[in-house]
């Protein structure tokens, strides 16, 4: 590639870095680097462009952004596959439907009960692949923690939470763009029981949550179990929930509260932009009401930085931040958290009277596997594996599903959304797969209004030739309902 002017700083160098991504992604699309190829390095670019390494780092975040490259760490960038056939952009500005009530509960149990059957192939269920999570390092370390601290180990550990577990957490916000303090975390048994205690907190039966749509089941059955209304919003597959729809829901709704997955929604893998996280945590404080926000995904991005969370932009504790590590590094463990801002007493009551605490040992466990460094280099591998995970599925589905179905470009997570040809049914196709000893998720479970019967969610986590081979069988299922 030809040198270039070396840049002169402010919206100069804004334009450079998006002229320099332009040119790579033109020699990506014209074959000059092919799917699967090593690009040159952050140095290289430097060099053969003229310009500084900051500049090069911009121009691959951004081709990153875009879904042409991946960064895998301790080895460089890598041309990413480009899927033809991408998801149908939904239509944002249509008016949001009326409020609705949720009964997603027995249809979501019966998927469930299949997923937990070891002799089926798990392509429905979203959980990590225990073979790809650090479990040896992780038993050592909660047995080193409980011996070590012998009563302390067996004692309850009433909210917040474990205070070494708190203080890691808060320095580990620092990553995502947001200071807090250790006392502003409250510990919870996973990200549900987070999302359940916020919408206890500011919603009581009847009320109205406005989501995005399509989203993660369980989070459907809290608001069923609740008695609370849904109202779905549409979300982009790329950017995530639609403001402006949103922004008319407000209008016209009484809404109690919002609840989003900002980064990596599931099942779309979404990452919304900066300047959509700011704007919806503005959006919502003018109306007063609180943003709920999922980041169980968060710490899994295909790329090296770690997207900001909404409550990075909170000026008035509307927003309550929920997670945990079940999708990251222990789904056994339930060790999540709620960073609950206004609502934060209320929240730790709620606490307190629904389970007394979260388990202790794994909390302190986990807090240790965090201070000596263990989470973040095991970050560092387990992003690069989902990355090629998710795009070698992408590409299987590609293969070997009938033309018209289209696949999502995911920026995180682990999972695919798989749109379908229109006549096909997901729950004739789940049954199908089910006699076949392949578990799928049907795409009716992730809307309140059972939208989405031509989608599949797919998990990426446990990519295998068997995975491959079942991928395959689901794809000649599909073929015969065309």
């Amino acid at each position: 590639m030809p040198g270039e002017k070396t840049e002169r700083g402010g919206a100069a160098d804004s334009f450079l870095y998006e002229n320099i991504a332009d040119r790579i992604a033109r020699l990506i699309r014209k074959g000059t680097y092919r799917t699967g190829e090593k690009i040159p390095s952050v140095r290289s670019l430097s060099r053969q462009m003229g310009i500084s390494i900051s500049t090069a780092v911009k121009a691959y975040f951004h081709l990153e952004n875009q879904g042409l490259i991946e960064a895998r760490p301790q080895s460089g960038y890598y041309v990413r596959h480009q899927l033809s056939r991408v998801l149908s952009e939904p239509d944002l500005y249509q008016t949001a439907p009326a409020p609705t009530l949720v009964s997603v509960g027995e249809l979501v149990m019966m998927v469930m009960r299949d997923m937990r059957n070891p002799a089926l192939v798990p392509l429905g269920v979203a959980t990590p692949n225990p073979e790809n999570l650090p479990a040896e390092r992780l038993n050592r370390v909660l047995a080193t923690v409980a011996r070590r601290n012998n009563h302390q180990a067996i004692s309850y550990d009433f909210p917040p939470g474990n205070e070494r577990l708190r203080v890691q957490l808060a320095q580990r916000a620092l990553k995502a763009g947001c200071s807090l303090t250790p006392d502003q975390f409250v510990v919870t048994s996973g990200c549900l029981e987070a999302v359940m205690l916020a919408l206890r907190a500011v919603c009581r039966p009847g009320d109205t949550v406005a989501i995005e749509t399509p989203i993660f089941y369980n989070l459907l059955q809290l608001i069923e179990m609740l008695d609370l209304k849904a109202l779905e919003i549409p979300a982009h597959p790329i950017n995530g929930i639609s403001l402006s729809a949103l922004r008319y829901a407000l209008e016209h709704n009484p809404v109690h509260a919002c609840l989003v997955i900002p980064n990596f929604n599931n099942p779309f893998g979404s990452r919304m932009p900066e300047d959509n996280k700011k704007e919806l945590v503005a959006l919502l404080a003018r109306h007063s009401v609180p943003l709920i926000e999922n980041d169980v995904y968060g710490d899994l991005g295909f790329l090296n930085e770690r997207p900001s969370i909404a409550k990075r932009y909170d000026r008035k504790g509307l927003v309550i931040h929920c997670s945990s590590f079940s999708k990251t590094l222990a789904p056994g463990y339930r060790v999540g958290w709620v960073v609950a801002g206004k609502f934060q007493e209320k929240i730790e009551r709620l606490k307190a009277v629904s389970n007394i605490a979260t388990a202790t040992v794994p909390q302190m466990a986990i807090a240790e596997f965090l201070a000596t460094g263990g989470y973040d280099h095991y970050l560092r591998k387990i992003r690069g594996i989902y990355g090629r995970q998710t795009s070698l599925m992408a590409k299987a589905v590609e293969k070997y599903f009938p033309k018209g179905t289209k696949v999502n470009t995911p920026s995180g997570g682990f999972v695919l959304w798989v749109e379908m040809p229109e006549q096909v049914d997901s729950i004739r196709l789940y049954e199908e797969a089910l006699r076949c000893g392949i578990t799928i998720a049907p795409g009716t479970i992730f809307s309140a209004a059972g939208k989405y019967r031509n989608y599949i969610r797919l998990n990426a986590a446990f990519w295998s030739k068997r995975i491959e081979q079942a991928v395959s069988t689901v794809g000649g299922l599909v073929g015969t309902q065309v």
